[in-house]
């Protein structure tokens, strides 16, 4: 019974070991994408397209030219999964640190 005990918190050790280096990895590769939307303006019969990002509580919007911007799209949505992906990862860090049972002083 000891035995099983143990090799479960060896596993549980490994899980939670596994997962906060995945954290570490999602959280890395987020910092290096786009936050924000890609937004459309027609201006004069004319397409122009913008980066729209949150700076406080203000809206900015950063022009990115008039041919639309396929790879920072693809990038936005790269950082959508990756933080689908981290929230995942939080989920099972958080059911690793109730399975671990810390005992109340």
């Amino acid at each position: 019974m000891v035995k099983d005990i143990n090799m479960l918190k060896g596993i549980l050790s490994e899980s939670k070991g596994y997962y906060l280096d995945i954290k570490k990895k999602i959280i890395r590769n987020i910092g290096k994408l786009p936050a924000g939307s890609v937004k459309e303006r027609i201006i004069s019969g004319k397409k122009y397209y913008y980066l729209q990002q949150r700076n406080g509580n203000k809206v900015v919007h950063k022009y990115l030219g008039k041919d639309k911007p396929s790879n920072i799209i693809k990038q936005i949505q790269e950082r959508k999964a990756l933080k689908a992906e981290l929230k995942k990862v939080n989920e099972s860090l958080g059911i690793i640190k109730r399975s671990e049972g810390k005992k109340r002083a």
